[in-house]
This record gives C-alpha cells, structure tokens and sequence, in this order.
C-alpha cells in the first residue's frame, strides 16, 4: 500500500490545503439545537388554534423551554439525524358569553417531554395544562385538547421531516449537489472519469446489496392448524404481544401489529398451511415493503414446523440506522415466536 506522498495521488487521502471535507466523504456533525429552537419556534409559536368557535378564543403565545440535544451528521451525502428534546409552549384562551363579554382569560402550558429520532415514526405524548382548574378554565383545556393537540403534533412532524432531510445541513449538501466541480479544481485532469466510475460502480453495488433476506426455522408442539389460528387471529396477537394489532382474514385485507407499527397486506392464505403477506416499518423509507412467508408444516401429529422467510428487508431505515435486518429478526424470535411458546405452552 502506497504511503503519503507517494505514488498516485488520485487514490491517496490526504489533507486539503482549504480544509474542504469534499463530497463530506469524512464525518460532518452539525449542532443543530439553535436551528431547532428558531424552527419549533416558528412553527408553534403566536399560533390561532380557536377563533370564536363556541365563543372560545385560544392561541399560543412563545416557546417557553427547547431542552436536550439535536445535531446531524452527514458522510458521503448520508443524512443521519440525532435528537432528544424536550419543548414547552406558552398559550392562552378566552371564554365569552352570548353576548361577546369576557367570562374568563386563562394562561397554560403545552409540554412536549420527549421528542426523539428513536420515535420519529411515531407522535410523541403531549401534556396540556391550565393553571385556572374551574369549570371555564377546564373548558379551555378540553378545547385545546380536541382542536390543538393535531395541530401541535402536526408542527412536530415537520420539524421532524426537517431534520430527516438534514436540517442545517440540507443547504449545504444542496450547494455541493449543485456545483461538484468546485471540490475537485485542485486535482489532476484524470480524476473526474476515475470518480465518476467509481461512483457509478457504487450505486449498483448498493442497489444490489441494500436488501437482505431472514430465514427462521421454530417448532412448536401443536397442530398446524391451531399455530395458523394465532398468527391470523388479532385477539391472540394482541394476548401474546401485549400490543393492538388488526388481522384481515382476507386475501388483500389489511394487517397490522405492535401498535400500528407494522402494516401489510394479506398476498396469499392457505388455512392451516401458508401464510403470505407484505410488510413494513414504519421507519423503513416510503414505499418499501418486504414480504413474509410463513409455511406451516406438521411432519407428525402435534409436531408443527414453522419455515419463515421474509425477502426485501431494507439494510437501512429512512434515517440511516443499519439495524434493520438485526431488530426483525430478534423481533420474529423474541417478540413473536419466544412468546407464542411461553403464552400458549407450545415450547419443545
């Protein structure tokens, strides 16, 4: 291996003279906790959440606290976020009579404890609270409640897109988009075709390789029948997994589980012996599905034999996580499997 300094240099990484971290090959981390609170700010702040519906007035007032962490970084144009925070927003409402004259002027707070790219699929809890508890003040509440609360976690999922798509640091991986050559001025002629088929030669890998396949093999001591009857029934999904979950019957019926964290759709059923659906994450990129095959074999009588194979697993989530195939797999045996055995005495 060529030392620095010698041999080719277009294959050698050294250090820029003008300190450019070109095509942010290297790590780039971005503190992004001033950009967050001038965002959450803007999107929640001075907002009309009720304008004399049932002659309540309500609207937030600043952005009281934005506590915690939040940062992106960013390698060969890979966004990954991070962020924990913590956010309480100021708000006031107004109740009148018939009559337009003011009953009560009550303030309050919206605390949002824990806002995290962990739970980026998901709506974070949401507190309201008034600091006037009588009948009218707890009107206010109520009416936040039904009409705020969407609104608020909705400004929440912008700030989240926002960060996913590289907050801060979106302008700057747009400008390098927009004007490659500026990072590479300095280097010989011969450069741009060696990039550009590395490059190239890059992309297909990664087409190639961004998906893998999960095979499990479990064996349970019980008919075929009775192991299809609780991977297909919502009510026993939701007994061994402690979660909700809504199971289609049906051939193109909807399915979904753990909460709504995974949905899918039915592809293929055959009673007692193949179940074949589409499943995604919620944190997997838009539009990916995998699909699941469960083949349920009895080699003897109360010996059942289930063959799963899940294709298309994405090797990352929509925020850059590469544990993706690692978590569904440990989710099938732990989640699903481990606890078939312990609910319903099936272990062998």
């Amino acid at each position: 291996m060529a030392k620095y300094g010698e041999g080719d240099k277009r294959w050698i990484v050294e250090d820029r003279p003008d300190g450019a971290n070109v095509h942010n090959w290297h790590w780039a981390e971005t503190n992004c906790l001033e950009w967050s609170k001038n965002l959450l700010s803007k999107l929640l702040a001075d907002q009309t959440i009720l304008s004399g519906e049932g002659n309540l007035f309500i609207q937030t007032k600043k952005l009281e606290k934005v506590e915690g962490e939040a940062y992106v970084n960013v390698r060969k144009g890979k966004i990954i976020p991070g962020y924990e925070l913590s956010v309480s927003i100021n708000w006031q409402g107004e109740a009148k009579d018939s009559d337009g004259k003011s009953l009560l002027v009550a303030d309050g707070v919206v605390e949002i404890p824990y806002i995290a790219d962990e739970n980026a699929d998901e709506d974070p809890d949401l507190r309201v609270i008034v600091k006037d508890e009588g009948p009218v003040g707890r009107r206010l509440k109520d009416a936040f409640l039904a009409k705020g609360k969407d609104f608020v976690l909705k400004q929440v999922r912008v700030y989240v897109d926002a960060m996913a798509k590289g907050g801060p640091a979106k302008d700057e991986l747009e400008v390098k988009k927009v004007n490659p050559k500026a990072a590479v001025t300095s280097v010989s002629a011969p450069q741009p075709a060696v990039v550009k088929v590395e490059e190239k030669k890059e992309k297909k890998e990664k087409k190639k390789e961004g998906f893998k396949t999960i095979k499990l093999t479990e064996k349970f001591s019980c008919r075929a029948v009775n192991m299809y009857e609780i991977l297909m029934d919502e009510n026993r999904w939701k007994g061994f997994t402690q979660s909700n979950a809504k199971i289609s019957k049906e051939i193109g019926g909807e399915v979904s589980f753990f909460d709504g964290s995974v949905t899918g759709t039915n592809m293929e059923l055959q009673e007692g012996k193949l179940i074949v659906q589409k499943w995604r994450f919620g944190s997997w990129p838009d539009g990916i599905y995998s699909t699941v095959r469960l083949v349920l074999e009895e080699p003897e009588p109360g010996v059942t034999v289930v063959n799963l194979t899940q294709t298309d697993v994405p090797e990352e989530d929509r925020y850059g996580n590469s544990t993706v195939v690692e978590n569904t797999e440990r989710g099938w045996r732990d989640l699903i499997f481990h606890k078939i055995r312990a609910v319903f005495g099936f272990g062998i």
